[in-house]
């Protein structure tokens, strides 16, 4: 089914705010969920919501937190989250970090015990479209199986890069596995199997159950390639972030525990911007017009098939399934 924007977003503030969480805030996290819903990226997008609201009844995430930051260094924003809600201690430390980069061409925000950020594809543009460059990483629980292993031991651990374009800024967000569990997760609610190589389950064998996929482990994409960056990224945030690593590593999928993972974001001012914008245009447009290998299906950027997919939810209302709607509407009225 599809829902007009506006009515989600209000409903989504709703249920927020009746939880203590100011309006602003209440409208950051809501444009969130739902601008992962409009990409097509329902794994991060609203079926998120409950878990927020469980995280905040249970006094795991705290309503109204901005988080205390601290410059270590000239450019060098350390920030504790004090288990405020991800997207809007993320937005603060970017709102903070953003304005010393252009001072120093460079500076960055490394957070611990903040809450899951969603899809961080959302922070690449929002610094791309500020004529700023950005590379964000953030790690998560132990859910991928090292190359040639059987258990998790390392997040999934995505990386976003934002870099100015016109007409959109580029935006690269990849996971370093082969899928999100969040991906999962809208699997298992749907009843759909998963693909063969996507999970092991928690004896290491591979399975196309995703709830049993739920309690083993993903792959790590293109194998021993990714499993190294995802390790790489791990280790880079967690010592930056002074945060958790590996196994230790809670609180961005359940309502039991706080969110101890670290986000790093690094922002870059490009000394020439308007020539450096201009030159990523052209190329991108160079890339686009280049010959494709089916002419049916024209060569495309990243991020071409989200902006596509959320232009459709624009003019047409946001897709949701029947049960994922059924909940927000129950959660409505539960709050």
């Amino acid at each position: 089914m599809k829902v007009p924007r506006e009515q989600l977003s209000e409903m989504v503030e709703r249920v927020l705010v009746r939880q203590g969480v100011p309006a602003d805030h209440a409208r950051i996290q809501a444009t969130l969920f739902i601008g992962a819903q409009m990409r097509g990226t329902a794994s991060h997008g609203l079926l998120r919501l409950r878990r927020v609201v469980e995280r905040l009844k249970a006094g795991l995430q705290v309503a109204g937190e901005i988080g205390s930051q601290e410059w270590t260094a000239r450019s060098f924003l350390s920030v504790d989250g004090r288990r405020g809600l991800g997207p809007v201690v993320a937005r603060a430390a970017l709102d903070a970090v953003m304005p010393r980069a252009r001072e120093t061409g460079i500076a960055i925000a490394a957070i611990r015990n903040a809450g899951h950020l969603g899809a961080i594809a959302y922070y690449a543009d929002y610094v791309a479209r500020q004529g700023l460059t950005v590379i964000a990483l953030t790690i998560s629980e132990a859910l991928v199986h090292p190359f040639g292993g059987r258990k998790a031991m390392i997040g999934t651990n995505p990386i976003a890069i934002g870099v100015p374009a016109t007409p959109e800024p580029l935006v690269l967000d990849m996971a370093t596995s082969l899928v999100s569990m969040g991906k999962i997760h809208d699997y298992a609610n749907r009843g759909a199997p998963l693909p063969a190589d996507w999970a092991l389950d928690a004896e290491g064998n591979p399975t196309t159950d995703a709830a049993a996929a739920k309690e083993g482990a993903i792959t790590p994409f293109g194998g021993a390639k990714g499993y190294a960056l995802g390790l790489a990224f791990e280790v880079l945030v967690a010592s930056l972030a002074q945060s958790a690593i590996g196994t230790d590593v809670k609180g961005t999928l359940d309502s039991e525990h706080p969110s101890n993972k670290g986000d790093l974001f690094i922002v870059i001012a490009p000394p020439h911007a308007e020539a450096a914008k201009a030159l990523v245009t052209d190329y991108l447009a160079a890339i686009r017009s280049s010959p494709p290998a089916d002419p049916a299906r024209p060569v495309l950027i990243p991020g071409d098939r989200a902006h596509a997919a959320r232009d459709k939810s624009k003019a047409e209302g946001v897709t949701l399934d029947d049960g994922l709607w059924d909940d927000l509407k129950k959660l409505d009225t539960e709050t």
